[in-house]
């Protein structure tokens, strides 16, 4: 497994670095999508989960984490490619520490490639880390009055997952108000409703994850 460490980049553009880790994506076919959450949401089980059920697609995960190797071994025991950035107590990544962790992976050619961002909703909605696709979860323990509380990351992403479905008996989550919440905030959003442990709801997830791969590669 790969580790480094990095620091915000001192870069005068992080808005030019993103554009130009996009194009590069691009041109390599790799749709890179930055999910985003608070932590303990579920982020790993969901990225895990993913894996398993898409054993065609090459794919790579960036785990951010401000200490600890422990997610990354969790996805390249999945027979995934991982690389652990430790971000020197910085609460999001930016686009030219998403390149520097990229770069790490030798040129290997991936379909989809995860960075799983540092967790909070709060910093990783302010950055352009040069994703194509937005990803964040909310889990059900979390409440279903984020969508008011974290504005900027609901309007930013172009997927919500709210996971942890299968709890929804044990907490005061109500998930028709979420959902009119979020879409208040951003209509074009799309909403995937799942359970990682149970499999509920990862089907349609799975196809979106699909078909966004195929449209980034047919727009290269």
């Amino acid at each position: 497994m790969k580790r480094i460490t990095l620091n915000a980049s001192v870069t005068a553009s992080n808005e030019k670095d993103a554009d130009a880790l996009r194009a590069r994506m691009r041109e390599m076919g790799t749709l890179l999508v930055n999910v985003m959450s608070s932590a303990g949401s579920g982020k790993t089980t969901l990225l895990s989960r993913i894996i398993r059920d898409l054993p065609d697609l090459r794919i790579a995960v960036l785990e951010a984490d401000i200490a600890s190797d422990v997610d990354a071994e969790r996805i390249e025991a999945l027979g995934a490619s991982a690389v652990q950035v430790h971000t020197s107590g910085m609460c999001h990544m930016d686009a030219g520490m998403t390149a520097a962790a990229f770069d790490t992976l030798d040129g290997e050619r991936f379909d989809l490639a995860f960075l799983e961002n540092v967790g909070n909703l709060i910093c990783p909605a302010e950055y352009d880390t040069g994703a194509g696709k937005k990803l964040m979860i909310l889990s059900v323990p979390e409440g279903d009055d984020k969508p008011l509380k974290y504005p900027l990351m609901f309007q930013e992403s172009d997927a919500l997952v709210i996971s942890k479905i299968d709890a929804l008996p044990y907490f005061d989550f109500d998930l028709a108000r979420c959902i009119d919440r979020v879409k208040k905030l951003n209509p074009a959003i799309a909403v995937f409703p799942v359970s990682a442990k149970t499999g509920e709801g990862m089907d349609a997830l799975e196809a979106w994850l699909r078909e966004s791969v195929q449209d980034w590669k047919t727009n290269q």
